[in-house]
């Protein structure tokens, strides 16, 4: 089957990325300097790792954040359970790499949960730990008002777990909570973002199986972006079963795009994981290589690359869609919340803060 991509920027660079040779894609993958260590713990990495001055200087050039969200779950007994959460961070820290060498550097903040949401399927696995969503909502709500309020108004978030629904809703809760402030927010499910790149050997791409849950796909994620926290000696095969004949629905990454249904749009249609696939892996693990991750992986930080470029091109540091257009308010009604601290007319934004 021949992937179409539209004929616009974000189309032509899809196209440029599945027709570029291995040496080409490992050039890219160098430019972002992937595989790297986790930069956590690294200084002048993180809002919270950086000293605040550094900071300032920082948001004053490129008023972009990104926010990273995961999970901890079950990957199986060959991958550690914080990959979620793991594999947004890098890429998050690549992309921060990138900017950083170019002169713009997009501000990286720590994830606001470790814990995230899970479909109904995933609960009972023990090591997965499920947070309730309306938990998750109001801390990332108060999280976006928190950066806000300290002059990240451009949020990015990076999505690697099936949770987008609650980081959707949180996105609405916040502009609802706080209707007097504008922003700009991105919730950036990255591995859907490039499904084309995930698809099947049949279908032009590089894997044996469709992306479900700690099989070839993911598995291969792992051992690209945070090979220290993988051991293929354990990886296993299992064979997931679902009740309906297959065709219905589409698999982790959309990368079936041409099925009638999403694939969290529906529930009980298979044996809960405890259930079906106890080892927490649904599908073939074994066949993971990192090699097979190094195009979607390139194709997921060239596509953020251009789309922080895209927002800060319309909307350069400091500026941000036109008040009277995406809020109720006039803008004298709230251009004292942003103004610079200390300036003359400036109003603290924690006077609007309404806590849970």
């Amino acid at each position: 089957m021949k992937v179409l991509f539209e004929k616009n920027k974000v189309g032509e660079l899809k196209t440029r990325l599945w027709e570029a040779s291995p040496a080409d894609i490992d050039k890219i993958l160098n430019d972002y300097e992937v595989p790297s260590p986790g930069e956590m713990d690294k200084p002048g990495c993180y809002i919270q790792n950086t000293v605040r001055a550094f900071q300032d200087k920082k948001k004053k050039k490129n008023d972009i954040v990104l926010i990273p969200l995961g999970s901890t779950e079950v990957h199986g007994f060959h991958c550690a359970s914080g990959q979620d959460t793991l594999q947004a961070s890098r890429i998050c820290e690549a992309a921060r790499r990138y900017t950083a060498k170019h002169g713009d550097e997009v501000n990286l903040a720590f994830s606001p949960w470790i814990y995230g949401n899970h479909p109904k399927h995933h609960v009972g696995m023990l090591g997965t730990i499920p947070i309730s969503p309306s938990v998750l909502e109001k801390l990332l709500v108060d999280t976006m008002f928190g950066l806000w309020a300290d002059g990240y108004r451009k949020f990015i978030f990076v999505n690697n777990h099936a949770q987008h629904w609650v980081i959707t809703s949180a996105i609405d809760s916040f502009g609802l909570r706080y209707p007097e402030l504008p922003f700009y927010a991105v919730a950036y499910d990255w591995c859907s973002a490039v499904w084309e790149f995930f698809q099947t050997k049949n279908k032009g791409g590089t894997f044996e199986d469709d992306f479900i849950h700690a099989d070839e796909p993911e598995t291969s994620l792992m051992l690209l972006l945070a090979p220290e926290m993988t051991d293929m000696k354990y990886a296993v095969d299992t064979k997931p079963r679902g009740y309906l004949p297959d065709g219905h629905f589409n698999k982790s990454a959309n990368q079936l795009a041409f099925r009638p249904n999403l694939w969290w749009s529906v529930r009980n249609n298979g044996p809960i994981e405890f259930v079906g696939t106890p080892e927490g892996v649904v599908g073939r693990a074994t066949l993971a290589t990192a090699e097979k991750a190094k195009r979607p992986v390139a194709a997921a930080l060239a596509y953020l690359t251009l789309l922080m470029d895209d927002i800060l091109n319309k909307f350069p540091a400091g500026v941000l869609p036109p008040i009277e257009e995406v809020t109720l308010f006039k803008q004298a009604e709230v251009e004292g919340y942003l103004k610079t601290p200390g300036s003359p007319g400036y109003k603290n934004p924690y006077r609007l803060w309404k806590p849970f």
